[in-house]
């Protein structure tokens, strides 16, 4: 099981997917092994209408795999199923030396909150207890926990490997 996990969260268009993607790259130049884990709201689909795995797919498989030299997805159907809790998600992946979470905002692991521009949203630091640091666009203004600016990805790394208990190489 993976221990050192992370959160990103915000509102719709805050940027999460930017500041993931950033962190993503620091801790890989950090030399860490980072596995993601994305939520999304709507259905989605990564496979193209008549590719082979789509066609098994529609024909009813419940599950399929799709594996070549370089990588391999596992599409699975939920169908009647609720949709699974991110533990569940987090046991099914390989070991990773972190693993940053897209989204969940709800769920108990820390977090920080991506903020955007001005949107007239309820800030969810206010809301969700798990909200332990916050990336602004605007900089660091006066928070009720420690705020970075969004451009700042090495103090944001810093202080996530710190919060986890992770030394830095």
């Amino acid at each position: 099981m993976n221990r050192h996990v992370f959160g990103i969260a915000g509102w719709k268009n805050s940027g999460k997917t930017t500041l993931t993607e950033r962190l993503v790259s620091e801790f890989a130049a950090r030399g860490l092994r980072v596995a993601t884990v994305k939520h999304a709201h709507h259905g989605f689909d990564i496979d193209k209408p008549g590719s082979d795995s789509f066609r098994h797919r529609a024909a009813g498989a419940t599950e399929t795999a799709v594996v070549s030299a370089r990588r391999w997805a596992l599409m699975h159907e939920l169908g009647d199923e609720d949709e699974p809790p991110l533990e569940a998600m987090l046991a099914k992946l390989a070991p990773a030396d972190i693993v940053l979470v897209e989204g969940y905002k709800k769920e108990p692991h820390p977090k920080i909150e991506c903020r955007g521009p001005a949107t007239g949203a309820v800030p969810i630091a206010n809301r969700v207890s798990s909200v332990v640091a916050i990336a602004s666009h605007t900089g660091t203004a006066e928070e009720p926990v420690p705020a970075f600016s969004r451009d700042d990805i090495a103090g944001i790394a810093d202080f996530i490997q710190q919060y986890l208990g992770m030394k830095r190489g």
